[in-house]
Order: C-alpha cells, then structure tokens, then sequence
C-alpha cells in the first residue's frame, strides 16, 4: 500500500522483490544532483533499495554493499551513482577526512546508507527514506527535504495515479 502526500509517502514492502521493485520505481524519478539518506537497522533493506535503485537505472553487474570500502561507485552512461555506507564510522569528522565533499555535486547521485553517522557533515538530503522493520516484511517512509525532492515525490505520485 502506498500513501502519499507532497513531502512524504508512506509504501508497506512484504519481501525483497516488493524492495527491489519500489527502488526500479525510483529509479524513474532521480536525476543527477540528488541526494538520497537510507536510514533503519541493520537488514531494514537499505542496501536492497539501493539495488533496486541501480538495476531500474540500468546497471546489470554485481551491486556490492559499500560497508567495508565505505564508497562504491557505478558509472551508469554518464551518470555518477556514489554509493555511501557510513555504517562504520565512530566519528562524524571520520567523513570529513575520507573526502567525500566532492563526491556531493550536480553531475552525480550520491546514495548514504547510515548517514547519522556523518551527522551534520553531509549536504541537506533530497529524499529520505526511512525503513521500519514490520511483522509482515518491511515498511518504509519517504521523506521529501527540500524542494528537488519534493518534484520527485510528487513525480513519483503521478506515475503510481496517472
């Protein structure tokens, strides 16, 4: 079930395909420039959006979760797709001294799982997606933050109710 309003959607997600399907579903909807936070437990199915997310944008090969390199990029024909996984951070400043301030820009999508643990260190967020772990699957909340995510949202809406 889907729920939505301008700044925020609500999608009830029973299995992995259910997952995998709502990030094709976003896939639609991005563009370069934007900054997506996942953000749940461990096993909440971030990273299974995120690959949802790639294979809607087309990328075929292995998606890899960032946990240990902390960073893994996708060149998708010209698109710049960073994926982030701050999981391991102790400290915020840790962020800071990686340099991944430059990954942040107009020409690439920049995707952080865990990104609290970068706290106050990382751009403004796009979409926010917030999952829950429900006794049925999963649940996740989408957040629009700023103005670009909030077109997106909406977007998105009008593709789910044309």
């Amino acid at each position: 079930m889907h729920h939505t309003s301008r700044h925020h959607a609500n999608c009830d997600l029973p299995d992995e395909a259910a997952t995998l399907a709502l990030g094709a579903e976003v896939a639609t909807i991005l563009h370069p420039g934007l900054i997506i936070f996942l953000n749940g437990d461990l096993g909440a199915g971030k990273t299974t959006l995120a690959r949802g997310i790639l294979r809607g944008l087309g990328y075929q090969a292995k998606v890899k979760s960032p946990t240990y390199n902390l960073v893994e990029l996708y060149k998708i024909s010209r698109l710049y797709f960073y994926h982030f996984d701050f999981y391991r951070f102790k400290d915020p400043f840790e962020c800071e001294e990686a340099g991944f301030r430059e990954y942040f820009n107009a020409n690439s999508i920049c995707l952080v799982e865990w990104p609290e643990k970068a706290a106050g260190l990382l751009p403004k967020a796009d979409l926010s997606f917030l999952f829950h772990i429900a006794e049925t699957g999963r649940n996740v909340e989408i957040q629009a933050d700023t103005e670009a995510g909030r077109l997106c949202l909406k977007h998105w809406q009008s593709l789910k109710n044309p």
